[in-house]
């Protein structure tokens, strides 16, 4: 038995964009479907959805038999939290609200089992080492994790450059909704204020030889950003995918009823 290979991290230095899928809904009968889609990436969302430690390893063990990359978001990067998730599976970690490069050194300190980091040790525990069947873990572990810091106010675009230049931080996030409400266009990440800072902020990652990623629903907006530099994009949510779908359904039927009604108000 070996330790997985962690492909997201891989593509992260190919030249293919990787197209990823938020996961909200906690059922992980949505994540298999998902995972069976074609996305590139998966992330499960456990700082605005109500996931905890056992729905997020549900959802890796749901996800792992399409060999589809999982990414985990926590609500927050305390180093016992990461230990956690990092035992229970996951490879591939983005920590929300990074401002500071201290903030991203105490997480790459996090991330990693000595004499790289401060990782605990529980590997007779943990998922992650297969239970202590997977030879060698405690010396390839480190190799395998990817760790995404997301910038997502002025002052973490302020420190972008510092950020990014941290060893160990594997690529950066930028969050496109808080950063709007942060530059005072709440609600509006396509504002042209916002749109230059984060095109600025992709090239400011990538010049620290980084990858950028970030969220957006708008298609025209994300293949403009792809352009502009960035790796991997968030394109859609589960949760829009089910309410819009459900919508425009049952939309399509009564817009039918409708003119249907008019047709007969008419006398056709």
């Amino acid at each position: 038995m070996e330790l997985p290979i962690n492909h997201f991290k891989q593509a992260l230095h190919s030249d293919a964009t990787q197209w990823g899928l938020w996961l909200g809904l906690p059922d992980t009968s949505c994540a298999e479907i998902c995972a069976g889609a074609g996305f590139d990436w998966l992330l499960i969302d456990g700082e605005h959805a109500p996931f905890d430690n056992r729905s997020i390893m549900a959802h890796l063990q749901a996800i792992a038999p399409y060999q589809v990359p999982a990414i985990v978001r926590p609500p927050e990067g305390r180093t016992a939290l990461i230990k956690q998730l990092l035992d229970i599976g996951a490879q591939t970690l983005l920590i929300p609200m990074v401002d500071t490069p201290a903030q991203a050194e105490q997480l790459v300190q996090a991330v990693r089992y000595p004499p790289q980091g401060i990782r605990g040790l529980g590997t007779s525990l943990a998922r992650g080492a297969n239970w202590n069947r997977i030879p060698g873990y405690l010396q390839q572990a480190n190799e395998q994790v990817c760790l995404i810091v997301q910038a997502e106010t002025t002052t973490a675009m302020d420190n972008l450059a510092e950020i990014a230049a941290i060893d160990g931080v594997d690529a950066v996030f930028i969050g496109p909704s808080d950063l709007s409400a942060s530059m005072g266009h709440v609600g509006n990440p396509d504002h042209p204020e916002v749109v230059a800072a984060i095109e600025q902020g992709i090239r400011t990652i990538n010049a620290a030889g980084k990858a950028a990623g970030l969220m957006s629903l708008n298609q025209q907006q994300a293949r403009h950003y792809v352009e502009v530099g960035v790796k991997f994009v968030g394109i859609g949510v589960d949760t829009l995918l089910l309410a819009n779908g459900a919508k425009a359904l049952i939309n399509a039927f009564r817009n039918d009823e409708i003119l249907e009604s008019a047709k007969g108000s008419s006398g056709y």
